[in-house]
This record gives C-alpha cells, sequence and structure tokens, in this order.
C-alpha cells in the first residue's frame, strides 16, 4: 500500500480513550455518581480559589468573576467528555 491509499478497516477517527474504559459500557449509575464526584471536585476547586482570593483582600466581585469562570469552564469541560 502507498501512502495516499486508505485502509477500510482502520477508524478515522482520532483515539478516544479517556479516563474511563468504555468496556463494558458502564451502567447508568456509574456514569451518573462519576459525574457527581467530578461536579463536586469543580465546586471544591471553586471554594478553595474563592477563599485564596478573599485571603488576598481581592475585591469581592473579582473575586467571583474569577470563580465564576473557573467554574464554567472546568464544568463545561466535564459535561463535555463522554468518557464520564
Amino acid at each position: 500500500m502507498d501512502a495516499g491509499s486508505h485502509d477500510p478497516t482502520t477508524r478515522d477517527t482520532p483515539d478516544t480513550r479517556g479516563f474511563l474504559s468504555e468496556q463494558p459500557e458502564r451502567r447508568t449509575f456509574e456514569s451518573v455518581f462519576a459525574r457527581l464526584v467530578a461536579t463536586a471536585g469543580v465546586v471544591g476547586i471553586g471554594t478553595a480559589l474563592g477563599a485564596i482570593l478573599v485571603a488576598a483582600d481581592v475585591a469581592g466581585w473579582i473575586a467571583g468573576l474569577v470563580v465564576s469562570i473557573v467554574a464554567v469552564a472546568l464544568a463545561a469541560m466535564l459535561w463535555r467528555s463522554r468518557k464520564l
């Protein structure tokens, strides 16, 4: 086979291995539980970041803004993941 040919038996999709394996298929309970634990982690990170910013005498609205942006970014990554 030359470099330009395409093998139909191979997948065109990128490597999709994630944190949790796909085999065997996870039960709904396991998937929901994993998302809840990860969401609790996002809340914990936001709380720690807020406490650090308040302890550093950062204005309240700036601390709130930073914590909100970080929480939304982490939650978006979490819920977009099809492996959880």
